[in-house]
């Protein structure tokens, strides 16, 4: 697969490619109750914010130095966090998990942990979210699977996944 190319992206199944804002604004409405996997795409290059707009998690701040995030950042890819929801050991759905995700973004201290970088690059409310149902397949099987093939492409694990 390519991460920097949404058309390729479509023909793997992803579907949604709304952005924050817009899924912030209809609270995830749009986006199927089902277990699956996501992608949150940068279309633009960004700066980073000195703060967090993130929520602090059982009193966390998830704001981390300008230097992780230059580290972090991985070019050529428009990929810059893959998620997850759903599986055999957990009920959530793409819709409940990105709800969450947005409640995150917008300060809630809710417990979406990971991806939490995002929430430090100036345009985090222009990202695109991408999403694909799984209904016959485990979720963080293939979620391993896409961050293993992203990093034999580009050395390194996308932007915002703190690991494997």
């Amino acid at each position: 697969m390519l991460f920097n190319d949404t058309s390729e992206m479509k023909e793997f199944d992803f579907i949604g490619f709304e952005t924050i804002d817009t899924l912030m604004l209809y609270e995830c409405s749009q986006v199927p109750k089902q277990k699956g996997i996501y992608f949150v795409l940068n279309q633009e290059p960004s700066n980073f914010l000195q703060n967090s707009v993130g929520g602090h998690f059982k009193g966390k701040n998830p704001t981390v130095s300008i230097n992780e995030l230059k580290n972090n950042l991985v070019e050529d890819t428009l990929v810059v966090y893959i998620g997850k929801a759903g599986g055999s050991n957990s009920r959530a759905t793409l819709h409940s998990r990105l709800k969450q995700y947005m409640r995150f973004g917008e300060g809630e201290p809710v417990g979406h942990w990971g991806g939490r970088l995002i929430w430090q690059l100036e345009n985090h409310r222009e990202l695109t979210i991408c999403y694909k149902t799984l209904p016959n397949s485990e979720p963080r099987e293939e979620e391993k699977k896409l961050i293993l093939e992203f990093e034999s492409i580009y050395g390194k694990i996308p932007f915002a996944n703190l690991a494997h």
